[in-house]
């Protein structure tokens, strides 16, 4: 098989170069998938996340873990990741966050020009059909469903108030460029009538309503096991699909997006990347490429959990069994109501340090008691806050553990392995915990679990080191730039070879300060834009 485009990973990023791409009738394009279709009622149903996020089992779920980190007494973190077409954005809490506007601007001061925030705003918008319109920092005409929540509890209402009578601003858009306050967050859900409350994955907004085009192979349960060369120059994808080995080609280009752990794995499978990271499993080098796999970065997560006498939550109980049942016939009929909810519903943005120029830690307010990625259960009802650093100093990397592509990748976040962020995030737990502790949220506590009483700084560190691990935003191991460790260039071409390019959050220079979603999908879109323009000054 022989195509103008070869597409590797059908995730965010995927899906959405996909039906870019095939957007014009005259190219063809393969979109290459390990996982399944991704529409199942486990991804329609956003409550359902939690069937699949624990990875017990493996649905719709990589389910990776890390090696063992030494800043978290050596405990191995828990990484899973989207395996269907719409990738994580299947199985995340369907947050549509953006980041700071200088975050984007930062990316160009590193090199990355046409990646500031007036640059990246336009993707922004042609992606979106935000449920409140379109003004100069929305869109709404685009494929991706952005909504208010369907039916958010008191509960988080309660959070706002808390923040608020801390004087911390109630924000209603958390994406117009500054994020600073509290509120609810906007999720990628569909807000029209006949998917009404549904989960608006990536592959829902940009793919499922496009696979009948004549010009779009779309190829599930395919695992893609190397990029093929012609010298210096990317020619095809090898894969495994049914137990066979097979091989598709492509006349312009292989783009990979499997994101910030498959990307750079499938780099240095087909011989890109260092040398050390890839002769010691038998594999011939290409490239030698040394920023493949580095600078892996992560937002490290500490939770809070509370449990409470309120029922109007997500709890195991006999109660909250029956009221769930009556939950999901109304979600059946009207979109609305606990099965519509994101669990993390409520919002915030914080500075540690007055003098700050951007928050620096984030929150997300959960409806339910949350506990080691939802994999330890507690009886009863109650509610979790989350705090991460947003802009982590710490780096990590992602290295091959054989040759066999079907292997998990190494992935090493290195997390707290700078000693800053320990510090931010004992910070924002303290102000965490405050906010818990005001009212009219307080009124909501019957006991607080993991922390007794009010602890030292000494005793945050313990806690966090036994109990924190990722909230799942790795990007970074295929950055792009033009300094000697920049895997693509601004075009998102790998730098040394033809015929390639890297479209996900693996390219992302640095971190932004919030979650990666809707930034991966912003990369994709404009990402199309740069192929197509590549492709019309070839062909001149």
């Amino acid at each position: 098989m022989q195509f103008d485009y070869v597409i590797v990973g059908g995730g965010s990023a995927g899906s959405t170069l996909a039906s870019r791409l095939s957007e014009d009738p005259g190219t063809t394009v393969c979109l290459i998938e390990a996982g399944g279709k991704g529409d199942g009622i486990l991804v329609r149903a956003p409550a359902a996340v939690v069937a699949m996020l624990p990875g017990k089992p493996k649905i719709n779920n990589w389910a990776f873990e890390t090696v063992p980190q030494p800043g978290l007494n050596g405990r191995k973190g828990y990484q899973p990741r989207g395996k269907a077409l719409g990738g994580s954005s299947a199985i995340n809490a369907m947050l549509y966050v953006r980041g700071h506007a200088k975050d984007y601007d930062e990316w160009a001061d590193l090199g990355c020009d046409g990646w500031n925030w007036d640059a990246v705003l336009p993707y922004f918008c042609k992606a979106e059909n935000n449920e409140r319109g379109g003004d100069a920092a929305h869109g709404d005409s685009g494929p991706l469903q952005v909504s208010n929540q369907k039916s958010p509890r008191p509960i988080t209402r309660a959070f706002i108030e808390a923040g608020q009578a801390l004087q911390i601003r109630e924000v209603a858009d958390f994406n117009a460029g500054d994020n600073e306050g509290i509120g609810e967050y906007q999720v990628t859900q569909f807000h029209a009538a006949d998917k009404n409350g549904e989960r608006c994955s990536a592959a829902a907004a940009y793919l499922h309503p496009v696979m009948e085009r004549s010009n779009l192979t779309v190829l599930t349960k395919a695992h893609a096991s190397r990029v093929l060369f012609e010298g210096k120059r990317a020619v095809g994808v090898a894969y495994r699909q049914g137990g066979q080995d097979k091989q598709v080609m492509a006349r312009s280009e292989v783009v990979l997006c499997g994101g910030a752990f498959n990307s750079p794995q499938l780099l240095q499978l087909s011989g890109v990347g260092r040398a050390e990271d890839i002769k010691p499993h038998g594999i011939d080098m290409v490239h030698e490429l040394p920023g493949v796999g580095q600078n892996l970065q992560d937002h490290l997560d500490f939770t809070l959990a509370y449990k409470s006498r309120d029922r109007d939550n997500f709890g195991i109980s006999l109660p909250g069994s029956l009221s769930l049942l009556k939950h999901i016939g109304n979600w059946r009929k009207t979109g609305r109501g606990m099965i519509a909810t994101p669990f993390a519903e409520g919002a915030a943005f914080l500075k540690t340090e007055s003098h700050l120029e951007r928050a620096d830690v984030q929150l997300h307010f959960v409806i339910s008691i949350v506990d080691d990625h939802a994999r330890k259960l507690h009886m009863g009802h109650g509610f979790s806050c989350h705090v991460c650093v947003l802009r982590p100093k710490s780096r990590g990397s992602v290295g091959l553990t054989s040759a066999d592509p079907t292997a998990a990748p190494r992935i090493d976040p290195q997390f707290l392995s700078d000693p800053k962020d320990l510090a931010a995030l004992i910070a924002g737990v303290r102000k965490t915990r405050q906010i818990m502790q005001t009212a009219p949220l307080a009124g909501y506590i019957h006991k607080e679990l993991f922390i007794e009483e009010e602890p030292d700084d000494a005793a945050l560190e313990q806690h966090i080191r036994a109990r924190a691990d990722t909230i799942y935003h790795p990007v970074g191991t295929c950055k792009m730039g033009q300094d000697d460790m920049a895997v693509v260039d601004p075009e998102l071409k790998v730098r040394g070879l033809a015929g390639l390019r890297v479209v996900d959050a693996s390219v992302m220079p640095r971190l932004i300060g919030g979650n990666t979603n809707a930034p991966t999908i912003m990369i994709a879109e404009k990402a199309a834009d740069l192929i197509r323009g590549s492709a019309v000054l070839a062909a001149e």
